[in-house]
């Protein structure tokens, strides 16, 4: 089958991948130059809409309307963008081998792709209760939330198991939002997880308290310090009942698992340096191989703030990297220069009618502050973490925009720490005297 070649090739369909694309036209890229290949069938979307609108039992979100970039209030990038721009967007189309030696990508159906720049935006993939040898983790209506396909067969669980049960598997980002989004859809949700409390790594047991007692009055039910071992089915092979490591079983006619992701890097495994789980990269996402860069998820990378090198799961990094990667590309063609990537860590969640983020790093002595009582109808409330001194992190449910910004300049200017009364009784206000 006869190859294909382009100046610049961006691998993946993830976010960063669709916000690499827009600032290649930004910077002038020329029609026929560039071409973005996808495995999934649809050009890149705002990935976060998944979990949140995208199973809404009203108004739900729907393409084309979270295409990117409309999640950083950009311009929404429809296919036909693409053709506009001379960009050739290459879609269902898996790559099973890449050579960065002769600069060579191969896909499942033996199309072969050239390139001279190649940027790396494969992103990550869940982990799947059958990476652990769970019994009965192939049964029906057992669902993962990654791609839209697979969204799109859990709208239709939901509507064929109107007012059913669920149980959700894992207390993180998905279970939390998942958990939300089931119980508005009127189904009766049971989450379990093994740690002590929900969202372990970020959450301290005093914010969790607050969500855990929240989802609890909301009809959640939550068990805690245990696994999923394994399912039992109906003979049409549709999971009935979840076996529990407590010896306890739960009735079930959806499970949805949301157990962590790995990065996507098994196609450049000995060919790129890596690091601490993704591929290591500079301040400019520029790997160790003369022109390949990588972007998101994938990326382990210099985080200036903490002076070291990181990897990070979060949309807002693969927007930002990939146009970082792209800004360096185009500075490198023309002999110029630009500035380091220097990246906040920030988080950030909503569910039912909560809405929290958190800026910076969550190392260190802790203070509560607010009221973060589940039963409150104002439930405004925010933790500091405090290392060496200074405030080096700042969460915040229900802030308004301004508070938001007042807690992520705390975090980028890590100011010193008054004590931990004064920091408690202070709350919101240290951070609006930043």
């Amino acid at each position: 089958m006869a190859g294909k070649s382009f100046k610049y090739v961006i691998l993946g369909g993830d976010v960063a991948a669709g916000y690499a694309a827009r600032e290649f036209s930004k910077q002038g890229v020329k029609p026929g130059e560039l071409a973005l290949i996808s495995k999934e069938a649809v050009a890149p979307y705002e990935r976060p809409a998944l979990s949140k609108g995208y199973l809404f039992p009203e108004g739900a979100a729907r393409l084309p309307g979270f295409h990117v970039c409309v999640g950083s209030g950009g311009e929404r990038l429809l296919p036909e963008w693409y053709t506009e721009k001379g960009i050739s967007l290459i879609l269902s189309t898996e790559i099973v081998e890449a050579d960065v030696a002769s600069k060579t990508l191969i896909s499942a159906a033996g199309e072969t792709f050239k390139y001279e720049v190649l940027i790396i935006a494969t992103g990550s993939t869940v982990l799947r209760l059958s990476d652990f040898g769970v019994q009965g983790a192939d049964s029906k209506n057992i669902f993962y939330l990654r791609e839209i396909d697979e969204a799109d067969k859990l709208v239709e669980a939901i509507k064929a198991k109107k007012n059913g049960k669920a149980v959700v598997v894992g207390g993180g980002y998905i279970g939390l939002e998942l958990s939300a989004v089931l119980r508005m859809n009127n189904i009766d949700v049971t989450m379990v997880f093994p740690e002590p409390w929900c969202m372990p790594r970020l959450f301290t047991a005093s914010i969790a308290a607050f969500y855990e007692g929240y989802y609890e009055n909301k009809g959640v039910k939550i068990i805690k310090g245990t696994v999923a071992v394994g399912f039992d089915t109906h003979p049409n092979g549709e999971v009935k009942e979840v076996k529990l490591k407590d010896g306890r079983s739960l009735e079930a006619d959806i499970v949805v698992v949301g157990v962590g992701a790995k990065p996507l890097t098994t196609l450049f495994k000995g060919q790129v340096e890596e690091e601490k789980g993704g591929i290591k990269t500079d301040a400019f996402f520029k790997t160790s191989v003369p022109g390949v860069y990588a972007v998101g998820d994938v990326v382990t990378f210099p985080l200036k703030l903490y002076n070291e090198q990181r990897r990070v799961e979060h949309v807002e990094h693969a927007r930002k990297s990939a146009e970082q990667a792209v800004k360096a590309i185009f500075a490198s063609e023309k002999g110029t220069s630009i500035d380091e990537y220097d990246y906040l860590p920030y988080f950030y969640s909503r569910a039912f009618d909560l809405s929290w983020q958190f800026y910076g790093d969550n190392v260190g002595e802790t203070v509560l502050f607010g009221d973060n009582d589940p039963k409150s109808p104002t439930h405004k409330f925010g933790q500091y973490w405090i290392q060496n001194g200074k405030v080096v992190g700042a969460f915040l449910e229900s802030g308004t925009p301004e508070e938001n910004k007042a807690i992520a300049k705390v975090a980028r200017v890590q100011p010193p720490a008054l004590s931990l009364d004064e920091m408690a009784n202070q709350g919101l206000t240290f951070a609006s005297k930043i």
